[in-house]
């Protein structure tokens, strides 16, 4: 599995990235969110948390 990417990181793929705990694994009700060219990667629901590319 790979590692979770931190909030706030940009220059990433474009798409559809879902919210992961801190070593990758499911959290409850996590955020879905897509980003375009360019964007950054926003804010988690709890500190430690990441994104990973669904």
């Amino acid at each position: 599995m790979a590692k979770p990417i931190k909030p706030g990181t940009d220059n990433q793929r474009p798409g559809t990235y879902v919210e992961v705990g801190p070593r990758g694994g499911k959290v409850d009700d996590p955020r879905i969110v897509h980003i375009d060219p360019g964007d950054r990667l926003p804010p988690t629901q709890k500190p430690g948390n990441g994104w990973q590319k669904k």
